[in-house]
């Protein structure tokens, strides 16, 4: 079997039902439950934007919905009841200790995170006073400001117009293992900031920090201020061979879309397109498919679900986010050539009825379709890494390290 590969990553579109959610302050966390459950009682409602119940057809009939009913004992409010879904479905649990991103994406691609990451505490400040110094001598700085846990958005908005008056670039963190830096495009200068990134990065790697990230924004002051689509990730590489690394070394393009460059830190890529957000990410995705040969693997993570909505804390945004998408998917539909494979998941939880602002910990749904695969239960799978271990064993690569094939 061969054809093509797709692995897909919805950011942040988890399931619930993670046995240790409570390990992580989020027992009862269920991104798409809880959505589904604000849609069908009118809490998503917003004029102009979505109203009524929860409408993704597409994802539902794959058997999105029967997977979350197998993870979290609910079948989603106000979707329609599947008996026979179109795709071989099921739900993962993820082995790595973590809840974020990078760690979540490596999984998945047959890499589990067995050691785990270093956090910053959550009390003032939150960096350690040696990086802090070293970053300001060695990047030039007058100094820096935040240096605390924080939404991005918001400390963008509190402290940018004193970051465009004194130069000092804003420094957060989250839950997650990050440094985050913003920084105003043309005040301080996009290349700037990312020099200031890779810095930033060496300094990070004795605190196993997983990612350094650069947070452009453009606006005249605190109520224009907004980020912009030039967001970098400044990540440490995997520590085994994935699945894109198994497919570039057997000569296979790797097409990575959005930020899947940056997160595996261009290991195991050979074709990069870069989109800021949803709508492009899925034209990149269908420029791919049209572009790609027998063997290649098309990676995408479509972010806006994360970034915009989860960590926002915006139910109806994130509702209508999930529509849109669903309705762009008979575009590949119609793309797909026989042999092909699509896995459509997550990488772990942001549910946007939760408290706080961090992601959260649940299992994800895993979708496995294409022109000639019957549709049945998988199940329960262990790890993430059965995703990257069944696109391995479909596109006739080495097996991987961890997981194991739905096929």
């Amino acid at each position: 079997m061969m054809a093509r590969g797709f692995f897909l990553v919805m950011d942040s579109v988890g399931i619930g039902g993670a046995k240790d959610a409570a390990e992580f302050g989020d027992e009862g966390a269920n991104t798409l439950g809880h959505i589904a459950e604000c849609c069908a009682n009118g809490e998503a409602d917003r004029a102009g934007l979505r109203q009524g119940p929860l409408t993704i057809p597409n994802m539902n009939r794959l058997g999105l919905g029967r997977a979350a009913e197998a993870a979290s004992g609910a079948y989603p409010a106000g979707l329609e009841h599947v008996a026979e879904p179109e795709a071989i479905w099921g739900f993962a649990r993820e082995r790595s200790r973590g809840k974020d991103t990078t760690t979540g994406h490596w999984e998945l691609a047959g890499c589990p995170l067995r050691e785990a990451w270093g956090y910053f505490p959550a009390e003032e400040p939150a960096f350690p006073a040696e990086l802090t110094e070293a970053l300001i001598a060695q990047a030039g700085l007058p100094g820096i400001l935040g240096n605390t846990h924080a939404s991005g958005t918001a400390i963008i908005a509190e402290l940018g117009e004193e970051h465009v008056k004194t130069g000092k670039p804003i420094c957060y963190t989250s839950a997650d293992s990050v440094f985050q830096i913003a920084a105003h495009e043309e005040a301080f200068g996009l290349e700037r900031l990312y020099e200031t990134c890779r810095i930033a990065r060496k300094l990070c790697d004795p605190y196993r920090i997983g990612r350094v990230i650069a947070r452009p924004f453009k606006g005249d002051g605190a109520e224009s201020f907004a980020r912009t689509g030039n967001r970098r990730d400044f990540s440490v590489p995997p520590p085994a061979r994935t699945l894109l690394d198994e497919a570039k070394e057997a000569g296979r393009d790797v097409w990575a879309i959005g930020k899947i460059s940056d997160i595996f830190a261009g290991h195991g890529v050979t074709q990069t397109l870069k989109a800021p957000e949803n709508e492009s990410q899925f034209d990149k995705t269908l420029e791919a498919a049209r572009a790609a040969k027998d063997g290649d693997l098309i990676v995408t993570n479509f972010i806006d679900f994360d970034q915009i909505y989860g960590h926002r804390r915006d139910t109806a945004g994130y509702a209508a986010a999930l529509e849109a998408f669903d309705r762009r998917l008979p575009e590949l539909f119609a793309l797909l050539k026989p042999g092909d494979l699509v896995i459509l998941t997550a990488d772990h939880g942001n549910d946007p009825t939760w408290t706080g602002t961090d992601h959260t910990r649940e299992t994800v749904p895993v979708l496995a379709f294409g022109p000639g695969i019957e549709g049945r239960r998988a199940g329960e799978l262990s790890t993430y890494a059965d995703v990257g271990q069944t696109l391995s064993a479909h596109l006739a690569l080495p097996p991987l390290a961890a997981g194991a094939s739905l096929i």
